[in-house]
């Protein structure tokens, strides 16, 4: 019963949740960092809450405090205060992200920006998501400012803005023109001196200033002009597609819909998949449910119905299991009641399905 518990569980990708999150593929290529390293990795895992199944596919939702308690951690097991900025300075976005390979198929610096805004919730999904840019550019007296907007986590900010700023170089790093620019020309942070400046200071290689307003590099106007190295168009539009086939997900699971199908996955097997345990899980009472599902066009039922119906195409295409444990799985009481919603599903049978 616990291997198929954990089934549903892990199918449960791209679930609603209240808190922020970041993609999967962040804390598994920080703790494969920290392992390398030296750490632990299952000490790690088990500190900060997480689990390798739920790291495994790096566009999955996790949690942004399993994130930070998994940086956090790592810092403790290797005293190196440092390891999050030095895991931004030491591996690309490209590596971690499918954000990291479009901003790489893009053919200006400015471009990059754009794509960096515009998909920057498959990055973090949290209350910021989608209502302001997560890079905001602004000239002054200065140079230009390249701003990472939002309240984050400061392990977060100095991760990210080191990433940038290496990924920068490496794209750069045959460019004369870019070579000739002071890049940055100085670092702000809005959280005070963590202890480690000097590692700042390497990294940047410019003036860096704790308790600033901003988190931001200072860079030369010019930089906004520059053009990448070629790279193949057609691949920008297919990973174009995918991330905002990816963005229609996340939206779907900050829907209603999405809400109760988050909350149903990890008891569709207990068979007490009903209405008022949904709404009690959700803290709504059956009413309200009722009254927000309706306000989307649909009903509990047909939710629970196209949960079900979709889990168990999935499992039975896939071979994932025998035609009686995905009747179990889907919160069918017998087989025979499952067969039959298969049969109004799709016109034939498990066995059938399970067979092609």
């Amino acid at each position: 019963m616990t291997r198929r518990a954990k089934n549903v569980t892990v199918r449960a990708k791209g679930a609603h949740v209240a808190e922020p999150t970041v993609a999967a593929g962040y804390p598994r290529s920080f703790l494969d960092f920290a392992v390398a390293k030296g750490a632990d990795r299952k000490t790690l895992l088990a500190r900060a809450g997480l689990s390798d199944a739920g790291l495994a596919d790096p566009d999955n939702r996790v949690p942004q405090t399993g994130y930070i308690a998994l940086m956090k951690e790592a810092a403790q097991l290797l005293n190196e205060p440092a390891v999050a900025l030095r895991f931004g300075e030491a591996v690309r976005m490209q590596d971690i992200s499918i954000v990291g390979l479009i901003c790489e198929a893009a053919e200006t610096t400015a471009e990059v920006g754009r794509q960096l805004n515009r998909y920057a919730r498959l990055v973090v999904d949290d209350e910021h998501s989608g209502s302001a840019d997560v890079i905001r550019g602004s000239v002054d007296k200065h140079g230009l400012w390249m701003e990472f907007v939002g309240q984050r986590h400061p392990l977060m900010v100095e991760a990210e803005l080191a990433r940038l700023l290496e990924n920068t170089r490496v794209m750069f790093a045959r460019s004369a023109e870019f070579q000739a620019m002071r890049f940055p020309i100085a670092a702000h942070f809005t959280h005070p001196d963590p202890g480690y400046a000097s590692e700042y200071a390497r990294i940047f290689r410019a003036p860096v200033v704790f308790g600033s307003a901003r988190n931001a590099m200072l860079v030369d106007p010019a930089f906004l002009t520059l053009r990448q190295p070629p790279t193949n168009r057609y691949v920008f539009g297919v990973l174009s597609a995918r991330a905002d086939a990816l963005l229609k997900e996340l939206e779907a699971a900050r829907s209603m819909r999405g809400k109760v199908e988050s909350v149903l996955l990890p008891i569709l097997h207990t068979g007490d998949a009903g209405m008022d345990t949904a709404a009690a899980r959700m803290g709504l009472s059956r009413r309200t449910l009722q009254r927000k599902l309706a306000a989307e066009g649909t009903t509990f039922e047909k939710v629970l119905d196209a949960l079900r119906h979709r889990l168990a195409l999935d499992y039975l295409s896939g071979r994932k299991a025998s035609v009686n444990e995905v009747a179990y799985l889907t919160g069918f009481s017998e087989p025979a009641a499952f067969s039959r919603a298969v049969k109004r599903w799709t016109g034939t049978t498990p066995r059938a399905l399970r067979g092609r």
